[in-house]
């Protein structure tokens, strides 16, 4: 077993959805207070890391049993790693290997607790129950509807909050509210990528919210979702006075217009639906690229 089959199975590219929210959140509190923790921010990069990929190992094994084996309309960025369908790895293996993830992202969080971070015991808690209940038996949020807040509040603004915290030692609203653009898109992401499993997931009694709205009305949804990203960069510059460089983020509002166009106009069964998925990650990640540099750069030349 090489290491392509582990980082298949991590779908280690997806990091990006937990590592930028830490960087906007550290570049934020540089920009506020001038200084930066290397530190306290690699123990936050390490363990917010080890609790995404261990959730998302969590989420292959659990839907090893249910609709993963039923998907026929997988595609690489939904449908799950297939690692386990392949039998290029046990669902035994999987599970351990999520387990040992899982510990070492709650070990980072306590190192935090004892480096004077304390309020790191409620956030990383609120992470960890996240990603373990939002696949894990008998609650799993992704059958009962809430997947998608849980998937918000994992790698939205509480994700943001925590890594301000950690290096601010503050609480303020602020590190809260500069999750709301990156918050929406990583939700949109989880919502795109349900398109595709709506059969089988239905078939399975996953009754994500895609399958209990129906493809036309999430179509809605996903398009306001996709916006709303947009729409809270101008409540973040009024309400919350960040610098006004952050409206450099629509620049990747094309290529949100772009996915909204594709989402719509494409049945999620076609390979032509693939591309709607890919600039939807996109265009998270270039918010993310886009909020840190600002934030930076606003610290570097105020």
């Amino acid at each position: 077993m090489g290491l392509s089959t582990y980082a298949r199975a991590m779908r280690l590219p997806f990091l990006t959805g937990s590592l930028f929210p830490v960087a906007v959140a550290t570049a934020l509190a540089y920009q506020i207070q001038g200084t930066w923790r290397p530190g306290l921010f690699c123990l936050t990069v390490l363990g917010v890391g080890a609790l995404h990929l261990g959730a998302n190992l969590l989420n292959d094994y659990y839907d090893s049993f249910g609709s993963d084996p039923l998907n026929i309309y997988a595609t690489p960025f939904s449908g799950g790693s297939r690692v386990i369908q392949n039998q290029e790895m046990s669902a035994l293996a999987v599970r351990n290997l999520a387990y040992a993830l899982l510990g070492l992202g709650a070990a980072c969080g306590l190192a935090l607790i004892y480096l004077g971070r304390p309020a790191v015991a409620f956030l990383g808690l609120v992470g960890l129950a996240a990603g373990y209940l939002y696949s894990a038996s008998p609650v799993q949020l992704m059958s009962a509807g809430w997947g998608e807040f849980a998937i918000f509040g994992a790698f939205g603004p509480p994700l943001h909050w925590g890594a301000f915290y950690v290096q601010t030692g503050s609480l303020h609203p602020v590190g809260l509210a500069v999750g709301l653009p990156l918050g929406f898109l990583i939700t949109a992401i989880l919502w795109i990528n349900e398109f595709p499993d709506v059969e089988a997931d239905a078939a399975a009694a996953k009754r994500q919210l895609v399958v209990r709205l129906g493809l036309k009305k999430a179509r809605y949804v996903y398009a306001v979702l996709m916006l709303a990203s947009f729409a809270s960069l101008f409540l973040l510059m009024e309400i919350f006075r960040l610098p006004d460089l952050i409206i450099a983020g629509l620049a990747a509002l094309p290529l949100a217009l772009k996915a909204i166009g594709v989402a719509w106009r494409t049945e999620p069964t076609d390979p032509e639906f693939i591309p709607a998925q890919i600039l939807t990650i996109q265009t998270h990640a270039l918010m993310g690229l886009i909020l840190t540099l600002a934030l930076l750069y606003a610290a570097w030349w105020r």
